[in-house]
């Protein structure tokens, strides 16, 4: 029901920007960086399992994986944000997530906490900031001496790669 109410929220126009608000966010570690997500678009979080490779696909689609009968996309953020060498190790965990009825996973080097963000935590992105295109970029949260990185995942897994991963879950 809830996914219903976030869904129709998402759908009025407003702009990535002006959408960043108060509220609970799973934050995770990939390479150096901390990043924060909306909790609502959180389905679950497993461990890296094997995945099913599908050929003729980009690096950072890793595969899918058959999750309770449904074929889910497995999207490595870290091969997606060019951090370097990617190892899988005991903290590598997916999140999986649903997107506007669509189910997809990410690989992260780690999870760290849920946090609850107040509006006054939450800056506006600096021109000059991160190795990622900014235009996923939401804001910059600070809590006590961290500094986490807010992703808007819809924008991030949005337009032709969401594309590329329907493709990849349907065939």
């Amino acid at each position: 029901m809830s996914t219903e109410n976030v869904s129709t929220a998402n759908k009025s126009g407003v702009s990535a920007k002006s959408k960043t608000s108060a509220g609970e966010y799973l934050t995770f570690v990939l390479g150096e960086e901390q990043y924060g997500l909306e909790i609502l678009k959180v389905q679950e979080i497993r461990g890296y399992d094997a995945v099913t490779q599908i050929a003729n696909t980009p690096d950072f689609i890793k595969g899918v994986v058959n999750l309770r009968g449904k074929i889910v996309p497995i999207v490595d953020l870290r091969i997606k944000f060019h951090l370097g060498k990617v190892e899988y190790d005991e903290f590598t965990v997916v999140i999986i997530l649903n997107l506007n009825g669509r189910v997809v996973g990410i690989v992260v080097d780690g999870v760290s906490d849920v946090m609850a963000l107040k509006e006054e935590q939450i800056r506006d992105v600096p021109s000059l900031v991160s190795n990622i295109d900014t235009k996923y970029i939401v804001g910059l949260a600070s809590v006590e001496e961290q500094m986490f990185i807010l992703v808007d995942i819809e924008q991030l897994m949005g337009s032709e790669e969401m594309a590329l991963i329907d493709s990849v879950a349907v065939h």
